[in-house]
């Protein structure tokens, strides 16, 4: 299945695409797909927790079934296929610090939605989402070329998308914080430099170049759902909801391009 091939799935008369289907496994990554699947291993950890507050908030609650148990599946086949590309101690660290992440993040994921429990999910998606990073990093560190590093940023960007849905369905959720509020605005000004500096990168191909349009148009549409002005908290909520996974639909078209260009 190719990257931009959608499986369509109806519910409630929307049509909503399913990415990222598991791909065949493989004897050993690339280093670019390496940098690639480990920076989707952050964003799985915030989407995955953006599902289950979805869930806890009976909102869309089907769609948000359908998109934790996609996560997951998927961030355990890649856990699997990262570990076949480990040539070094930095790596090897980087994915046991994951996996062991994982184990306890998983467990809260299979508690029942409520706001206690919420809570838990909370704290392990932050435990889950630094070692994810920490171990694309590393991934980056062995490329050491400006491609690896638009591959990690462009990446991000896609986790970067997950987290302000995150932050705001969590605060509307009633467990909000300042705290969480700051991350959020954190998470924005953190997508929009790294937009910036890809829209600049020189490395742009033609395809690459309409594609950041896209991704510009996107982040417009996202910024607006984010910014509050909805007075209605159910149109406001599911507007974040839907918007989050345009974005990081495009994001994740624009990390497969930018690995392309990495030397193997």
């Amino acid at each position: 299945m190719q990257r931009r091939d959608f499986l369509v799935l109806t519910l409630g008369g929307l049509s909503w695409p399913r990415l990222w289907a598991a791909e065949p496994s493989r004897p050993s990554l690339g280093l670019g797909a390496a940098i690639n699947k480990a920076g989707r291993q952050r964003m799985l950890s915030q989407r995955m927790a953006k599902a289950y507050a979805m869930q806890s908030a009976n909102l869309m609650p089907d769609k948000a079934v359908s998109q934790l148990d996609q996560s997951r599946r998927l961030f355990e086949n890649q856990l699997v296929e990262l570990a076949t590309l480990s040539p070094n101690p930095a790596i090897q660290g980087g994915l046991a610090d994951l996996e062991q992440a994982w184990r306890r993040y998983r467990e809260v994921l299979a508690l029942a939605p409520n706001a206690d429990n919420a809570r838990q999910v909370l704290a392990e998606s932050e435990r889950t989402l630094r070692a994810a990073h920490a171990l694309t990093g590393a991934y980056e560190k062995l490329a050491a070329s400006n491609a690896g590093h638009l591959v990690n940023i462009s990446g991000r960007q896609r986790m970067l998308s997950q987290r302000m849905a995150k932050c705001f369905l969590f605060d509307r959720l009633g467990i909000g914080s300042e705290a969480l509020r700051a991350e959020q605005e954190s998470a924005r000004r953190d997508f929009v430099a790294a937009l910036a500096e890809m829209n600049g990168a020189p490395e742009n191909t033609d395809d690459i170049r309409l594609e950041l349009g896209l991704a510009n148009t996107q982040w417009m549409f996202f910024e607006q759902a984010l910014n509050g002005r909805e007075s209605n908290r159910d149109i406001a909520v599911r507007n974040v909801a839907t918007t989050s996974e345009r974005i990081l639909e495009v994001m994740d078209s624009l990390t497969s391009r930018y690995e392309r260009l990495v030397r193997s």
